[in-house]
This record gives C-alpha cells, sequence and structure tokens, in this order.
C-alpha cells in the first residue's frame, strides 16, 4: 500500500493487487509500539488507516491470487493484467505444522482467534522469538501449553497459568471428526481445547520462477529492482537484514521513486 501511494501521488496509473485483506500480517499483530508517529497501535487498526488513505487517493483494488509472472504479465486465478512495471511486496506466510490443515481448532493467528478460547486450555508451538504469542494467550485462556523444539527463555515467562516444555517434538495429534483432542509428544500427553501455531515466517514466492532468490527470499539490487529490469520487490519478501514495518515501508518508497524514474525514461 505504501508504494502505491507513492506511486498515485505521482501520477502513476497503478493497481493494487491484494490475494487477502489489505495490511497482510498487519491484521495479526496486537499491538505495535514501535512505529513513528503512534505511541502504540494495534496492527488492524493501522493496517485500516492505509487502506483509508489508498481508497481516499482513488487507486484501483482487485483481488486475487496470482500464480505466475510472464513477459510484463501478472496471472491471478481470475485474470491476465498486462503492465509496464511490477513490484512485488507480498510478504511473508506463517511456518505451517504437518497434519493440521482439517483440524478446526487449530490456529495460526493468536490475536484473531484467542477470544474463542477464553477460560480453556491451550497449546502453542512456538520458538524463542514468538514466545510473546503465549503471554498474550495466558492473559485470555486458563491455562496455556507452550511447546518448543528450542530451549525457551523462561525468565521471559511470569504468567501462572503457562506451562513451558522445551526441546520437545510433537509426534501425534489426536482427532474426532476434525477437532483436536489430544497431543502427544515424546514425553507427555495434553488434552487441549485448541492449538495454536507461531513459529515464525517464511517467503511465499515459490511461483516466481524467474527470478533470482535466496532461499525463497527474493534478491534485490539498491534499487529494489529484480534481475529481471521491470519487476521490482520490496519488504518482507525480499533478502535483507532487517525486518521491521518501518524497512518494509522504506523498501516501498525506494521501490515506487524507482518505478517512476525508470517509467520517465
Amino acid at each position: 500500500m505504501t508504494a502505491a501511494i507513492y506511486l498515485k501521488r505521482a501520477n502513476v496509473n497503478v493497481l493494487l493487487l491484494d490475494n487477502d485483506a489489505p495490511g497482510g500480517l498487519l491484521n495479526k499483530i496486537n499491538l505495535i509500539e514501535n512505529y513513528p508517529g503512534f505511541t502504540k497501535i494495534s496492527g488492524p487498526d493501522l493496517a485500516y488507516n492505509l487502506y483509508e488513505q489508498v481508497q481516499n487517493l482513488g487507486i484501483e483494488i482487485r483481488y486475487g491470487k496470482v500464480i505466475d509472472i510472464d513477459n510484463h504479465n501478472v496471472i491471478t486465478d481470475i485474470e491476465t493484467i498486462s503492465c509496464n512495471k511490477i513490484i512485488i511486496a507480498i510478504g511473508r506466510r506463517a511456518r505451517k505444522l504437518d497434519n493440521t490443515n482439517n483440524l478446526s481448532n487449530v490456529s495460526y493467528c493468536v490475536t484473531c482467534d484467542a477470544n474463542l478460547y477464553k477460560d480453556k486450555t491451550v497449546a502453542i508451538v512456538v520458538n524463542n522469538e514468538t514466545i510473546n504469542d503465549a503471554i498474550y494467550l495466558a492473559n485470555i485462556c486458563n491455562k496455556v501449553i507452550v511447546l518448543s523444539k528450542e530451549k525457551i527463555d523462561e525468565t521471559k515467562i511470569f504468567q501462572d497459568n503457562i506451562e513451558i516444555y522445551s526441546d520437545c517434538v510433537i509426534k501425534t495429534l489426536k482427532s474426532e471428526n476434525n477437532i483436536l483432542k489430544k497431543i502427544i509428544t515424546e514425553n507427555n500427553e495434553f488434552e487441549v481445547s485448541g492449538l495454536f501455531i507461531s513459529m515464525g515466517y517464511e517467503p511465499n514466492s515459490e511461483f516466481l520462477n524467474l527470478i533470482e532468490k535466496d532461499n525463497n527470499y527474493i534478491l534485490v539490487n539498491n534499487k529494489m529492482q529484480t534481475n529481471i529490469d521491470y519487476i521490482f520487490a520490496c519488504g518482507d519478501i525480499i533478502k535483507k537484514d532487517v525486518y521491521q514495518l518501518t524497512t518494509a515501508a522504506a523498501d516501498a518508497t525506494i521501490a515506487a521513486l524507482n518505478v517512476k524514474k525508470e517509467l520517465m525514461k
């Protein structure tokens, strides 16, 4: 949305193509306290502010899943869109846990679904980077069982209703009628009302076959340009050192301004 805002204000005819709610993973962040201009703001509120700005500028938004990019054509599951330049800003997706796709009480979004399990017992699969999701759940749920392959730093945990099982591997998920009932690990069995998966994120770029990548992260130069001259990329989908909202917005600004320069040649 940042890239679209800059392009529209530069009098470029821009289309914003999305596969989900505008804002992506912003909509799954409970609280943001490090974004300039806001002492604190929820992710969904920040996403809506951006969306409102996009709408006020009259930027066209369409929805569809991109399945390929070929010779200035963006091919979705709905249509094919021809364009001069493309900016890829598709971010990352949550890492999945095997054998959970058909289970109705497994969630990959703590802030979205925590209230469904108010005063109940839940489990959450985390690592040290995502342990705050367990703390968030502990304020809503009766009991939170933390499962992690890593050694969790327990000094970060103050809630009495959190149980931590480090160096833990899930062996079996037992279910009835697509509802998870029991989690079996190497040493324990847990009966739960729900399971949350919070293992971080990975790039969502497998379908981009002609673009150079490193471990599925898109490689760009200092102009945010890929190895294909008409394709740019920005945000969490690119290979870089720092993944933050502020750096994503900065990447998008650089990409948009360089697209404008290219169009003026």
